[in-house]
């Protein structure tokens, strides 16, 4: 029988297949598991140095074969085939490690909002969002990934709640999809996945208190109850719950004084005059610290003339008009005046190049005799195509403003801070109530401008910010006509036209 024996360049050659096999099977097994394991890492290492032992052992072979001219062009190539591979592959390295997205909406609906870009990057907290489901929503994934990648003191997974029933137990885990945001021992439960939702959730479960913020009531003012009408304010309220506050209402004649556990007072836009007591009880209130939130209607007087006078500020008897054009923006005449000009204030950083109008307005006026004592920004400030008009009738017959009007930019809204001892109260004054209301809170920055107040006031200044937007809805709407009009001309007459064009080329050329 004959003895057969390998020579060295046989197994070296085996020692090759050996190891790009070896270096074949670590790549394949981690591009399955993403984790590279000392495994992975023992097949790429292993499989490596038997290649690298193979070409050194067969290295006057390699050389001749190198050598034809069939291999330079084939070594070419591969060489050229690797180089294009090799590209793409660290563009997507970097791209992975550096990604960047552009967000063409107008809105910006596909990034990250301002303000959950300012509270998960200011995070001090850990934070674990937890999914309880057998799959995951990729949504909901690749929204997670924007947050990590804001901050390292956020964490999400997705549990089997039937493979770790303890973990489902813990968090009182009830169905599939349940979503759970955890920090420290408090825990909520967003019902939705969106990032509104989670932000909300991440405040409350991050807050280290509870701000109460209080809406008076009995004078007719907007109603925080009111969620389904178009002057209430269920809106609004909806949104301090979500930023983690606690909206309730007072009568002051009942209490007789601000409740002690206010951190923020509001009065929105009330129709009938306040006692003096009731006015005795706010300024008293502010006299003391307090922070509160006037927005009052034109053709209104709340009898509050001595507690602004301790501020500098006066309400005008007045209507301001703007004719500038740009309140047909929002179906309005000229009696919606639109806010284009901010001042330098926290309540209205980022607003420059968005609007806010307000429907029926007067203006809030400073006086000359302000004290050294307090400090006053003018927040919103009306287009110079705008007046504040004494009287209505008489600037209607006219058309334009009268001798007497206050002419353009207006100022509608101020901030202004008072000291008090070794206290510091606050103020925000509004001359419209409307703009706060369910009708239109979401009107470009008004819901921003009175979210953005109640949070200066109530010294919680990392929560300003510009919220996010939903998506304007650009549907087409098209008559009968015009559908029947767009099927021929796409669906027939084009086709028919290119199929025509090149049997006619086919026709010339045969």
């Amino acid at each position: 029988m004959k003895k057969t024996t390998l020579n060295s360049k046989e197994m070296a050659k085996w020692a090759a297949y050996i190891g790009a096999g070896a270096v074949l099977g670590g790549a394949l097994r981690y591009a399955i598991q993403e984790v590279m394991g000392t495994f992975n890492e023992a097949l790429l290492i292993g499989g490596a140095v038997l290649i690298l032992g193979s070409l050194v052992v067969n290295y006057r072979s390699v050389r001749s074969f190198s050598g034809r001219r069939s291999t330079r062009l084939g070594a070419n190539t591969a060489v050229m085939a690797v180089a294009v591979v090799g590209i793409i592959g660290l563009a997507n390295f970097v791209g992975y490690r550096h990604h960047k997205r552009i967000d063409v909406t107008t809105e910006k609906v596909y990034s990250l909002s301002d303000q959950t870009r300012k509270i998960v990057s200011g995070l001090a907290k850990d934070v674990k969002v937890m999914r309880f489901d057998q799959t995951d929503d990729q949504t909901l994934h690749d929204l997670m990934k924007e947050y990590r990648d804001l901050s390292g003191h956020i964490t999400y997974e997705l549990i089997d709640p039937q493979a770790k029933p303890d973990e489902a137990r813990q968090y009182k885990v009830s169905s599939q999809g349940e979503l759970v945001v955890a920090s420290g021992d408090k825990t909520e439960r967003p019902a939705g996945t969106d990032e509104e939702s989670l932000t909300s959730a991440i405040i409350k479960v991050t807050s280290d208190s509870v701000k109460k913020i209080y809406f008076v009531e009995g004078h007719g003012e907007r109603q925080i109850s009111d969620t389904s009408g178009r002057d209430g304010y269920g809106l609004v309220s909806k949104w301090l719950k979500d930023e983690n506050y606690d909206t309730k209402t007072v009568n002051l004649v009942q209490s007789n004084q601000v409740p002690s556990d206010c951190d923020v007072l509001v009065l929105g836009g009330p129709k009938q005059s306040l006692f003096p007591d009731e006015a005795t009880a706010i300024g008293k209130y502010l006299d003391g610290g307090g922070k509160a939130l006037l927005m009052i209607d034109p053709d209104t007087d709340p009898k509050l003339d001595d507690v602004l006078k301790q501020w500098g500020l006066a309400l005008g008897k007045n209507t301001v008009l703007d004719v500038s054009g740009a309140g047909r923006l929002f179906r309005m005449g000229p009696a919606a005046p639109v806010g284009l000009s901010y001042g330098t204030h926290s309540i209205t950083k980022g607003f420059d190049g968005y609007m806010t109008f307000f429907p029926l307005a007067r203006s809030v006026d400073e006086l000359h005799d302000t004290g050294s004592n307090v400090s006053t920004t003018d927040l919103v400030k009306t287009s110079d195509q705008s007046w504040a008009a004494i009287d209505l009738k008489a600037d209607e017959e006219k058309g334009g403003p009268s001798g007497a009007d206050k002419k353009g930019p207006i100022t509608v809204a101020v901030a202004s801070t008072r000291s008090v001892g070794d206290k510091q109260s606050r103020l925000v004054v509004v001359g419209d109530s409307d703009f706060a209301s369910n009708t239109f809170a979401q009107g470009q920055r008004n819901g921003d401008l009175f979210m953005n107040s109640v949070n200066w006031l109530a010294e919680e200044e990392n929560l300003i910010s510009i919220r996010p937007k939903s998506p304007t809805s650009r549907r087409v709407e098209m008559s009968a006509s015009q559908q029947n009009m767009l099927f021929w001309l796409t669906i027939v007459l084009m086709p028919a036209a290119v199929m025509g064009s090149g049997f006619y080329i086919w026709w010339k050329r045969r």
